[in-house]
């Protein structure tokens, strides 16, 4: 870690050099379904800080109900910093991707730990990832200039005719050649997606070299096969994961944070976080 690595440390565990990160971030992007189960935010915050992850993904305008608590044991505040129309299906004839430009000030003034921001490869609109890249180039010089983690998202987007909105495409060599983008820009961490070949996600990791990978939830699953993930994207080398939806629309939100954090800092088997889940009361 080179950069800011002070608030670095705030988000990753003393104990195993990991991190969950829970993203609820989803409404500034204005898709309806993006909404499920995250509607009353102060609940969301409130359910998410007794489960005590490592970090909570929000925008500004939710971040308040994150740092306005008291108390020196809450979670960290990774801020988004971008917002985008790219999920509709279909998608719209005119696209954007757009970062907010007083994000790195922002951040600062809300005292988050780092700054999350997109790198996405959209079918047959190069445009999108242009407004990306000058998005990140932007930030990371900010980012810079007053000591803040910049945290690039690669999205290697599949066509939403085809696949619905905010699919991705889990191709081991997209993948990898988006995230080698990510690390050349300059990012502090990324989040990146899992692979269809788990078994191969160590290209991931080691083309990222010394920047830490935290791998991306994407849409529910059930809780077998998100524990199962878990452990082999750990297994081959993630520093962490950024989950959302498979937190937030669990019947047992809490349950399932102190699972994955079981696994991620105990080294806790699939099982036996799936034990953990079990005799969670929510």
């Amino acid at each position: 870690m080179t950069r800011s690595s002070h608030r670095l440390n705030r988000l990753f565990h003393p104990r195993s050099g990991r991190i969950l990160d829970v993203a609820v971030d989803h409404g500034l992007f204005g898709e309806p379904s993006f909404i499920t189960g995250i509607e009353d935010m102060r609940v969301v915050v409130d359910t998410l800080v007794h489960a005590s992850p490592d970090a909570i993904q929000l925008t500004p305008g939710q971040a308040p109900l994150l740092q306005d608590r008291r108390g020196r044991d809450k979670p960290a505040l990774v801020l988004r910093a971008d917002v985008a129309n790219v999920y509709g299906n279909p998608i719209d004839p005119h696209v954007f991707s757009h970062h907010l430009p007083n994000a790195i000030e922002e951040a600062v003034r809300l005292d988050a730990a780092a700054v999350c921001v997109n790198l996405m490869q959209v079918p047959d609109r190069p445009e999108i990832r242009e407004a990306c890249i000058l998005s990140i180039l932007a930030l990371r010089e900010k980012a810079t200039r007053f000591g803040m983690p910049l945290m690039i998202e690669p999205l290697v987007m599949q066509d939403n005719a085809i696949a619905g909105g905010y699919m991705t495409d889990g191709d081991t060599s997209r993948i990898v050649a988006l995230v080698r983008q990510a690390k050349e820009l300059g990012a502090d961490l990324i989040k990146a997606d899992p692979t269809d070949d788990l078994s191969e996600y160590h290209r991931v990791v080691e083309v990222a070299g010394d920047t830490p990978v935290l791998v991306r939830g994407g849409g529910r699953v059930d809780d077998h096969a998100l524990l199962a993930r878990t452990a082999e994207v750990l297994a081959q080398g993630a520093r962490g994961i950024v989950y959302g939806r498979n937190v937030v629309q669990h019947p047992k939100p809490g349950g399932i944070t102190r699972a994955l954090l079981a696994m991620l800092h105990d080294d806790a088997s699939p099982d036996d976080a799936a034990a953990i889940l079990e005799a969670s009361a929510a």
